[in-house]
């Protein structure tokens, strides 16, 4: 569901995308957009889509080379790019409230790999520092949870 709704934005962005064989696992260039057909899951799928879209919004030029300051910079930002369009905070929130109670479930509950999701929960920290409060909910990035602040309600005598 997710990768098709990427699939749809890249389409409304006038980006292609095309499975291939690739020695990596996804390539933007030009507006156009390869995704390995080596890839197991959809959920793999669903990973590097977001974050060749995010080179599409974020990155110019040619970044493979990953020893020089901007490219290492540019290739940040598109991932960042991905992590927020995939998860947002409230959605922590709704897996904390269906139950998921490991890292594993939350990915599988997220459509996202868990690899992903280390690397965007590692994001958020470096975004809002060890905790980010919603509603009545604090999520701790390190060590990761989600908990609920109780409302307390006013007795009247």
């Amino acid at each position: 569901m997710v990768y098709n709704q990427l699939l749809d934005e890249c389409y409304k962005c006038n980006v292609d995308v095309y499975e291939m064989d690739l020695i990596n696992h996804g390539l933007y260039s030009d507006g156009i957009i390869a995704i390995s057909n080596k890839l197991q899951t959809t959920v793999e799928r669903t990973c590097i889509l977001a974050e060749e879209l995010g080179h599409h919004h974020t990155s110019f030029g040619n970044i493979l080379d990953q020893t020089k300051v901007s490219n290492i910079k540019q290739e940040k930002r598109a991932r960042n790019w991905a992590y927020e369009r995939l998860i947002q905070m409230k959605d922590f929130i709704s897996a904390y409230k269906y139950g998921c109670s490991n890292k594993f479930e939350l990915a599988e509950y997220l459509t996202i790999t868990e690899e992903f999701l280390d690397e965007a929960i590692e994001y958020f920290k470096e975004k809002y520092g060890l905790f980010y409060r919603i509603y009545n909910y604090t999520i701790y990035f390190e060590p990761f949870g989600v908990f609920e602040k109780f409302q307390e309600k006013k007795h009247i005598p």
